[in-house]
């Protein structure tokens, strides 16, 4: 009863963050679990520019080094920002009430926001930002209106602004002040930090192949041993 009445709430919630937006126009994005490289970036870039304002308090950096082929060496070196051990969950250093006092509500938790919104849309999400002076940030979004999260990344994508729509409702920008990147880097790297956040929703995606693998050659020479006894209880009778 009790994973039923889970499964229902996690039905619920994802209705409800559809109502709530997602119906939108987003850009596909080609996630490629078994591309360690991909996922080293953005593992890299996530703690960099998501960490010190969000969580995600369901991974430990040890776990993430061992999935993603990263040594302890490297973790504490270029990943243990706000962290002491490697063992250590992957926690925010920020209080939730100095939070909510900069932005007026505190940043969600990030380990299950793949599952959530789903990969296109964090792909659209992040670069979608675009310069709007009438905010407290003096950054919006167009997949999220209003959104309270400033553009963190704008450093590497640069400064743009919102110059209209095209004929199938997508937002349309113009880059006014370049980044560190080049248009089609900063997607690549966005590209990225998907694939990391699709990981870090479901780590158990990395292994379930080879463990389907293991689990059908099991049940053929379970179902040929099968064959055999029944053959051979059956052998008198005809």
């Amino acid at each position: 009863m009790m994973r039923l009445s889970c499964a229902i709430v996690l039905a619920l919630f994802s209705a409800i963050s559809f109502a709530a937006g997602d119906s939108k126009p987003v850009d596909s994005v080609y996630v490629n679990l078994s591309d360690k490289a991909s996922l080293q970036r953005g593992a890299a870039l996530f703690v960099n520019y998501c960490l010190s304002c969000h969580s995600a308090a369901y991974m430990r950096y040890n776990r993430m080094g061992e999935d993603l082929g990263i040594s302890d060496a490297v973790l504490k070196d270029n990943f243990l920002f706000a962290a002491d051990k490697t063992g250590d969950l992957m926690v925010s250093n920020m209080s939730q009430d100095d939070a909510k006092r900069w932005f007026g509500v505190a940043p969600p938790d990030l380990t299950l926001e793949a599952r959530l919104r789903k990969p296109d849309w964090i792909y659209t999400y992040l670069r979608s930002f675009y310069v709007d002076e009438s905010t407290g940030s003096g950054w919006n979004n167009t997949l999220f209106e209003n959104v309270a999260m400033p553009h963190v990344l704008y450093g590497l994508q640069g400064s743009q602004r919102l110059v209209g729509t095209d004929d199938h409702g997508k937002p349309e920008f113009q880059l006014i002040e370049e980044g560190s990147m080049t248009p089609g880097e900063y997607d690549e790297a966005i590209r990225d930090l998907t694939n990391f956040m699709v990981y870090m929703a479901e780590p158990a995606r990395l292994v379930r192949p080879t463990v389907g693998v293991f689990v059908i050659a099991f049940l053929i020479v379970l179902l040929g041993c099968a064959y055999l006894l029944k053959k051979e209880y059956w052998k008198d009778v005809h």
